[in-house]
């Protein structure tokens, strides 16, 4: 039997650990964790009273994680408060820190997420790299991940795992890209080729554009469709806070729903696929405008003055994406649909036709759709908070590695 919902996470990271007292203990370490960093900042009392455990014991879980570099003290609670003081406790701001990558049609990026959430370094080269071999493009990444970690060393942060998100099938090893159409990679394993000091995952940029929104988007339900743009389209489906991957890990090619049977070709060897109607090119295209770098922004800025042609583009872009939609709204039933990457900065212009299709085809009542605010940046952000989360999930085995 499959298992299909989890989370993307780092290898050896959110296993299930046994019913033991070693077992027991390191679910507890977690529970502080998170605790923690949901409020921000708490005392030992505060963190027994919420997760249940004793004062003395907490005080053990959290000696061990100020020892390990997880935990600090920020000194004594605010006064007016009854009884003695207690010294409040915060995730460190130092320490074990999440290494997210993006490889991208048009772009690579690197980012370093420190425990508290917080970007402390980052790193992007803009140039295509549809075509070119996996070799070069790794090269150039593996060249701005050293450069992202040397800048977060010197903020006395370390790497605790890196995280790359693709746009393109990642089989469920976690590292081997199945297919990547606009890349035009094949079964490339990336475990080789990116550095080997740190614990790697791959994973779908969709997914990791999903698990930002969850993690990071204020008021964004547990069960919602993330749809993702740039050159391709992809989405995934979250219920009840978790990745719905499927048998083989490839849920959510919404690109390559067919929209036409009978449209133009597509590089998955398709026709009339979604992406030959709402992709960046294809919209670029039917607006009559030449290739060039920031296309997003020059399609919002023509479609704010009133370029006919572009809106009219963008408005085909929209039919386009709320048919696809409605097929997979009808099947899903999701509590809410949620626009992030590219698509998130079009927004005003897509969603009037993208919303009448949907709100015309589902059987149903209609499924809200909400603009993330992450924007294109979700991808490479859950990729690197999900190593955060990790940290956070198994803070013990995080440790042995510093």
């Amino acid at each position: 039997m499959t298992e299909p919902l989890h989370e993307a996470r780092p290898p050896g990271a959110g296993r299930t650990l046994p019913d033991t007292q070693q077992g027991m203990r390191r679910r507890n370490l977690a529970r502080v964790m998170h605790a923690v960093s949901a409020a921000g900042s708490l005392s030992r009392a505060a963190v027994a009273s919420r997760i249940g455990l004793t004062r003395a014991a907490v005080s053990t879980l959290v000696d061990d994680l100020i020892r390990w570099g997880l935990l600090e003290e920020l000194g004594p609670e605010r006064p007016g408060r009854v009884g003695r003081p207690g010294s409040a406790l915060a995730v460190s701001a130092r320490g074990p820190a999440g290494i997210g990558a993006e490889i991208g049609v048009d772009h690579l990026a690197v980012c370093a997420v420190d425990l508290r959430g917080e970007v402390r370094a980052r790193a992007v080269r803009r140039g295509t790299n549809r075509g070119r071999a996996p070799e070069p493009v790794t090269q150039e990444l593996t060249a701005l991940i050293r450069q992202v970690v040397a800048e977060a060393e010197r903020a006395g942060l370390w790497p605790a795992g890196l995280a790359v998100a693709v746009p393109g099938l990642v089989a469920r090893d976690g590292h081997t890209v199945v297919r990547a159409p606009n890349l035009d990679w094949h079964d490339t394993d990336l475990g080789p080729l990116m550095p080997g000091r740190w614990p790697l995952t791959v994973d779908n940029e969709a997914n990791f554009g999903a698990l930002a929104e969850l993690w990071l988007g204020a008021g964004t339900p547990g069960d919602f469709l993330h749809v993702s743009a740039e050159i391709g389209i992809g989405a995934a489906v979250v219920v009840d806070g978790r990745l719905l991957r499927g048998t083989r890990g490839f849920a959510g090619e919404l690109g390559h729903m067919p929209v036409r049977p009978d449209g133009p070709p597509c590089p998955c060897g398709g026709r009339g696929c979604l992406e030959q109607y709402a992709g960046e090119e294809a919209v670029r295209r039917a607006a009559g405008l030449e290739p060039r770098e920031d296309l997003v922004g020059l399609l919002a800025e023509r479609a704010e003055e009133g370029d006919e042609g572009v809106r009219a583009a963008l408005r085909e872009a929209g039919t386009a994406l709320g048919i696809a939609l409605t097929g997979a709204v009808n099947l899903l039933d999701p509590e809410t649909v949620v626009m992030g990457g590219a698509l998130a900065g079009l927004s005003p212009w897509l969603l009037p036709s993208l919303e009448t299709e949907l709100s015309g085809r589902t059987a149903g009542p209609a499924c809200p759709v909400k603009v993330s605010r992450l924007g294109p940046q979700g991808p490479l952000l859950g990729a690197a908070h999900s190593v955060v989360r990790a940290v956070l999930d198994d803070p013990a085995v995080v440790a042995q590695r510093a």
